[in-house]
């Protein structure tokens, strides 16, 4: 097997792992039972913890310049990552977490009007399109919202999906952003919030235990494993395999507790997941067509050697993933919540 195709497996598995890292988040916030923000304030603790000590591997100690390099813009990124956490895991405990991950999954059209809005970006025919099958697949959840979960949990979840399109946007307009640091930072920021409301110390040894493996795995090691894999990956590849955590939060649940979705809010899903799917498909095969333009009017010469940067691009999936496209083996990298 070529070293190319074992790379490439290498990504697939642990892109898939990071989503199913991630689709945990509404099944810990079933199981432990404590207060909102006490379960913020360690959740924040352990993931940066787990963050941090992947950094002073990644970087053999030297983490200092990692944190002076975030600048005015990583700070505004880490803070609306914060913010973003805080709504996350509050929209998990007010509704159904079939709704959160549903209203989330439409991400990528938010960033998409954001980023036509704030960055002047062009946006397609298709864009538009999907983006208006998303809105009405969340409109078709949202109208039944009495009979499952909460209106106020799905204006929380949509809350928190409008403050990852601000990240998406910032990490956009200022594509230097170190992701690790930042996630460290906006995880510390979290819980720092959470602190003067939360009873950190009113924990039993059982429940610490599952606080620690929700901080250091839905945050922590889903964030080590997608920066490792996605370098292996087209962003179009690495973005349909992190649409997977849309169905994966619900059905851990479903499986643990118990809580069912409503007809409506199926229905629902399927619009959105299938906005998303034909987005991804679709920006596959633009990027894929352009790629083949590219090579096929290319010819190097003795002196001259073909260039491996291509148009740069940014697919955000429905986790959040603003994925930077600048050569096939360029780093990508993933906002986290």
């Amino acid at each position: 097997m070529h070293t190319a195709d074992k790379n490439h497996r290498l990504g697939l598995a642990l892109v898939l792992f990071s989503t199913v890292a991630w689709s945990t988040a509404g099944y810990f916030t079933r199981l432990i039972a404590l207060d909102a923000w006490t379960l913020l304030f360690w959740r924040g603790v352990f993931g940066a913890l787990t963050a941090l000590l992947f950094l002073l591997v990644d970087r053999r100690g030297q983490v200092v310049p990692a944190f002076r390099a975030l600048g005015r813009p990583g700070l505004a990124f880490s803070a609306a990552s914060g913010l973003g956490m805080i709504c996350y895991l509050s929209s998990l405990r007010l509704t159904s977490v079939a709704h959160v991950a549903i209203i989330y999954a439409c991400l990528p059209f938010v960033a998409a009007v954001f980023g036509a809005a704030f960055l002047r970006e062009r946006t397609s025919l298709a864009t538009l399109l999907s983006s208006l099958i998303a809105f009405a697949g969340i409109a078709v959840v949202m109208a039944d919202a009495g009979g499952e979960g909460s209106l106020v949990g799905d204006i929380v979840a949509i809350a928190m999906t409008l403050l990852m399109a601000v990240m998406i946007v910032i990490a956009r307009r200022h594509r230097g952003i170190p992701m690790i640091p930042a996630a460290v930072l906006s995880a510390l920021m979290a819980a720092l919030v959470s602190l003067p409301f939360a009873h950190p110390w009113a924990v039993d040894a059982r429940t610490m235990g599952y606080l620690v493996v929700f901080g250091a795995t839905n945050m922590g090691l889903g964030l080590i494993l997608f920066t490792s894999g996605s370098k292996h990956l087209p962003a179009a590849e690495t973005a349909l395999i992190s649409s997977l955590e849309a169905p994966l939060a619900p059905f851990w649940v479903w499986l643990a507790f118990g809580e069912t979705p409503l007809p409506a809010t199926v229905a629902g899903g399927a619009l959105v997941m299938a906005a998303v799917v034909g987005h991804v498909t679709i920006s596959a095969r633009r990027s894929g067509a352009a790629d083949q333009a590219m090579r096929t009017l290319t010819v190097p010469t003795p002196a001259t050697e073909p260039s491996s940067t291509s148009p740069r691009a940014t697919a955000a999936t429905p986790s959040g993933v603003p994925v930077k496209i600048r050569s096939p083996g360029a780093r990508r990298t993933r906002v986290e919540r």
